[in-house]
């Protein structure tokens, strides 16, 4: 079962994870974005993580949706709405309860990723992080490993596709050849869950 504790160190992870990699995610945002993908969820997680030490909510449902509505007050451009959505569409989801099982985790990621297509008006193969979440939440079904191995693979798999969706698609058949930041984003979010899951 995973309780409170289980997603305060997930989100911990995460935002130790964009400390490390913001400048990475940045370079991968100067070719194809406004290089401030990395910088905008540093000071979004640096957010998530003061306030979650301040008073966090004690179940898995409450703390990611006061973590998806911090991201969405904090963090700029597309990326604030869409994590915070995913967060707080999977937080609503999970409900009230102090513990969930990895099955209803998964099913509550599913309709977060749902709710993040729906806003960005994206689907798999558009150059997005849903390149990212829908092949990693499938996997999530088989184990946590399998989810964050998925999720590297769907982010190395944006190299070759032309951006149809966010600023990127401004760039056409330029967009080709370049990982795209915000799938690279939600692989770190996914291995910061499997971590978490090795650890528990």
């Amino acid at each position: 079962m995973l309780d409170g504790d289980f997603f305060r160190r997930w989100l911990a992870a995460m935002a130790a994870a964009v400390e490390r990699e913001a400048d990475r995610l940045t370079e991968l945002d100067s070719a194809i974005g406004d290089a401030d993908h990395g910088s905008n969820l540093q000071r979004g997680f640096r957010a998530v993580t003061a306030t979650l030490e301040k008073e966090p909510p004690a179940g898995p449902g409450a703390l990611l949706s006061l973590a998806g509505r911090q991201l969405i007050s904090t963090v700029g451009g597309a990326s604030g709405p869409l994590y915070g959505t995913l967060l707080r569409r999977t937080g609503k989801a999970l409900g009230d309860s102090d513990e969930v099982t990895p099955a209803q985790l998964t099913e509550a990621l599913r309709t977060g990723v749902a709710a993040v297509a729906q806003l960005g008006g994206a689907k798999a193969g558009d150059k997005t992080m849903l390149d990212t979440l829908e092949p990693a939440v499938e996997a999530l079904g088989t184990s946590f490993a399998a989810a964050a191995e998925a999720a590297d693979q769907g982010a190395l798999a944006t190299v070759p596709l032309q951006a149809r969706k966010g600023r990127a698609s401004y760039l056409g058949a330029r967009s080709i050849g370049h990982q795209d930041p915000g799938a690279t984003s939600a692989a770190l979010l996914i291995s910061a869950l499997a971590a978490t899951a090795e650890e528990a």
